[in-house]
């Protein structure tokens, strides 16, 4: 399957000598199955705050890395990092301070019923922890997820994730829903369209003898196309899985920490308490820490019966980065950073909807915004060829995005939480340059 935003391979002969070496040498050595963003690949050597750098010191504006999310390489991270690994770095069979310290500090972030913390590398070890759980906790294996979704890399996780395309086989316990597409649903009947597409799910989930365990949802849904609005339209969703047995996952991946402005969690915008949430790695900067976060009489039968060893999961220079971030995010404000910057930004790009055509549809909170380009709004017809020439341009004027969206036709802008008004100012003036010239 093509990858949105690959590069490709046809095109190598348009890049300088040096980058086709570098690709030759990937492919050499990496193999077959990693993929490249942009039609002409970037040479990315060093990174600060909103920025990224090429190997000719060119810089190039970061509109798309949540990962790091407090800026690239940010000083009070990386010096937390290395006071600690110069010190002690070891497992979770030992008793430590920092994790308990961070603990104590992170789920006073949480709603007091989500009050267990387990951590792990990755989100997607996260997410599978979370779907073990879940299964001991309902006794039930079916999993309900929406249209295009991405959870993870692991094979349980891979099942449940149709955005890694075709030849990636959903699991036979595993049920697709439509998006909340609130472009082209009555944002009135969004929420109760989802929440019927729930219930036939669950429907047909017993009609084949399978029990359902879960809802798992990205709370801003940012793989089907970045769903906001209306607040409160999961609600009904989460309530029809918990009524017939099971229990709802809140994804925070991408959406978490602050990004959406309004609310630390996606899931506040929505009123809901999760039965489980999980993070990942913007939790530490881009370091590999990552966790599920638990109501206590969820994880109680699992506790009981079986072990969780995770070897580096909750390793001391681990917590020391998620610690650090965590400050971060506090101490600098970012979630109100997020919320008056991704405010500018939205209100920029339905400006610029005034003057373009292409864009269809502008939608997001804070600095997670989508913006669907189509051929005709009337007819709402998706643009991918012509979102991926805007991609592509952006990235020729040094300023980096994304695509989303099964069609690969919504922009998908997400940068660090350090994103100033005057990143906001230079990134809508390139992407007004780019689609003039379009």
């Amino acid at each position: 399957m093509t990858m949105i935003n690959a590069y490709a391979p046809a095109s190598a002969g348009s890049l300088p000598e040096r980058e086709r070496a570098l690709i030759a040498r990937r492919e050499k050595l990496l193999g077959p199955a990693y993929r490249l963003f942009y039609a002409d690949p970037i040479h990315v050597v060093r990174g600060e705050g909103s920025y990224l750098y090429d190997a000719d010191g060119n810089r190039y504006l970061d509109a798309y890395n949540n990962v790091a999310s407090v800026g690239h390489s940010r000083p009070e991270v990386v010096e937390a990092m290395a006071k600690q690994a110069a010190v002690l770095n070891t497992h979770t069979r030992y008793l430590t301070d920092g994790i308990l310290d961070f603990a104590e500090a992170f789920l006073a972030e949480f709603p007091p019923e989500l009050s267990h913390l387990m951590l792990t590398c990755t989100g997607s070890e996260a997410n599978d922890l979370a779907l073990r759980v879940a299964r001991v906790h309902t006794g039930g294996t079916g999993v309900v997820i929406a249209h295009n979704a991405y959870h993870g890399v692991t094979s349980a996780l891979a099942e449940m994730s149709p955005s890694l395309g075709a030849a990636v086989k959903l699991g036979d316990h595993v049920r697709v829903v439509p998006s909340p597409d609130s472009y082209r649903i009555p944002e009135a009947e969004v929420g109760a369209a989802f929440a019927r597409s729930v219930e036939e799910a669950i429907a047909d989930l017993r009609e084949k003898g399978i029990a359902p365990a879960a809802l798992l949802v990205d709370t801003i849904f940012s793989s089907s196309g970045v769903f906001t609005d209306p607040a409160g339209f999961l609600a009904p969703a989460v309530e029809a899985m918990r009524k017939a047995g099971g229990i709802f996952i809140a994804d925070e991946v991408q959406p978490g920490f602050g990004r959406l402005g309004t609310d630390m969690w996606g899931f506040a915008r929505h009123g809901l308490v999760p039965d489980i949430v999980t993070v990942g790695k913007p939790m530490g900067n881009g370091h590999p820490v990552a966790g599920a976060i638990f109501r206590p009489e969820v994880v109680e039968a699992f506790g009981k019966n079986q072990r969780y060893f995770n070897t580096f999961g909750g390793n001391p220079v681990s917590c020391a980065a998620a610690h650090a971030v965590l400050r971060v995010i506090k101490t600098d404000r970012l979630q109100e950073n997020a919320l008056a910057v991704g405010t500018e930004m939205i209100d920029g790009l339905r400006a610029l909807a005034a003057k373009h055509d292409l864009i269809g549809d502008v939608r997001g909170s804070g600095l997670f915004i989508g913006v669907e380009m189509v051929r005709d709004r009337t007819l709402k017809t998706p643009a991918p060829e012509e979102t991926a020439r805007v991609v592509n341009d952006m990235r020729r004027r040094r300023v980096l995005i994304s695509a989303t969206g099964q069609e690969g036709h919504i922009l998908k802008i997400r940068p660090p939480l350090v994103f100033s008004s005057d990143d906001a100012k230079l990134f809508l003036a390139t992407l007004d340059e780019v689609l003039a010239a379009l």
